[in-house]
């Protein structure tokens, strides 16, 4: 049974693209809009900054709250700036 559980988190990291410790970029924020750096993961989280698209972040691990998956990242060029963000808003870099 262990095994099964190994196997489904790993299948999620694959499908989410979100391994620890990798480079992610912010996409689909939109001209006019910014990306919200939450407290925790979910809408109802304080924000704690807004990101612009093509912020740089590194992707910590991940966590899915009510069928959403947030990623804990941080600010690649400021790391001590660190929140939650929804993958939806993440690309590959």
């Amino acid at each position: 049974m262990r095994r099964a559980h190994v196997s489904a988190l790993l299948a999620l990291t694959i499908a989410t693209g979100c391994a620890a410790g990798s480079g992610a970029v912010v996409k689909g924020a939109g001209s006019d809009d910014l990306l919200k750096l939450r407290g925790g993961p979910g809408l109802d989280q304080e924000i704690i900054i807004g990101l612009p698209d093509g912020a740089r972040l590194t992707r910590q691990n991940c966590v899915t709250n009510n069928g959403k998956v947030w990623c804990w990242v941080f600010l690649t060029e400021k790391p001590s700036v660190s929140g939650y963000v929804s993958a939806d808003y993440l690309a590959h870099r």
